[in-house]
């Protein structure tokens, strides 16, 4: 698990050794992550705005809530955290690991081997007893270089054929793949073929992942061939990313559909399942 995860022990011993970057974002509350941020947050942490600066918000419906960033821009922001070529990155949130996952996709996309998410987040820093500081950290200027590519994305159209070759995952909660429930999107439903499988499942109750092997457990038991191409997508390709982080950490590869449901349910040609059944 340490390739992508890391515990408490081994962070609280090399905070001097890592660029540390706070993620906190939730979809209910997206503007309180920064108040939260500057009252207390691990030391040495930098904020990262999800919608702004892991996200482009200026692009279309059509192209999702979420689109990833040009990667210009996610490189001037990562310079702007402090990300070094060379130093491994630790992103963590306060909502075990779901809106962190975001940023660790990402920088690994663009290129970073090193990036790694803390198991149990926030709470699990507070939780062994150690200290937070408060205000921002401005750290001195990175001099990372990104790239787009290191990982497998999906198109919409790579989205819609993937049921054929492989399994895809929707990680929203059941009700809004069911379609009893649609808070955000225009549509209720899910893509047609997909399987059900809420990342929500893969947290144990302390808020930390599930064991490899629980986790490799819980997929095949949903009908998961772990040996056959995986496709996920969630609400806006956020919670999705926290899926394939959990397969990482169990030794699974997976492709991940950045458009995901905001984007599919935008486009008035592609069609939508309901019911608990892909």
């Amino acid at each position: 698990m340490t390739d992508v995860l890391i515990r408490v022990g081994e962070l609280a011993g090399r905070l001097d050794e890592v660029t540390l970057l706070d993620v906190r974002w939730t979809l209910a509350d997206p503007d309180a992550g920064r108040p939260a941020y500057l009252e207390g947050h691990i030391p040495g942490a930098v904020f990262v705005d999800l919608h702004h600066e892991l996200a482009d918000p200026s692009q279309p419906a059509t192209e999702g809530r979420h689109p990833l960033p040009p990667v210009e821009a996610l490189q001037r922001a990562a310079r702007a955290w402090g990300v070094t070529t060379g130093k491994p990155v630790v992103v963590y949130d306060d909502s075990a690991g779901m809106s962190a996952a975001r940023a660790w996709w990402l920088l690994r996309y663009a290129g970073l081997r090193d990036v790694r998410v803390l198991d149990g987040a926030l709470t699990a820093w507070t939780r062994a007893g150690h200290a937070l500081e408060t205000g921002e950290v401005r750290p001195e200027p990175g001099d990372v270089e990104l790239r787009y590519g290191a990982l497998p994305v999906l198109t919409a159209d790579a989205a819609a054929a993937f049921p054929r070759i492989g399994a895809l995952l929707d990680a929203r909660a059941g009700e809004r793949y069911r379609g009893e429930t649609e808070p955000i999107d225009p549509k209720a439903g899910h893509i047609p073929g997909a399987i059900s499988a809420p990342t929500t499942d893969n947290i144990d109750s302390s808020g930390g992942f599930l064991e490899p092997g629980s986790i490799r457990a819980r997929f095949q038991e949903l009908g998961v061939d772990l040996s056959a191409p995986i496709g996920v997508y969630c609400g806006s390709g956020v919670t999705a990313a926290h899926t394939l982080l959990a397969l990482a950490a169990a030794g699974v590869d997976g492709a991940l559909y950045p458009g995901s449901w905001s984007q599919w349910s935008n486009l008035p040609d592609r069609p939508v399942a309901t019911g608990d059944r892909p």
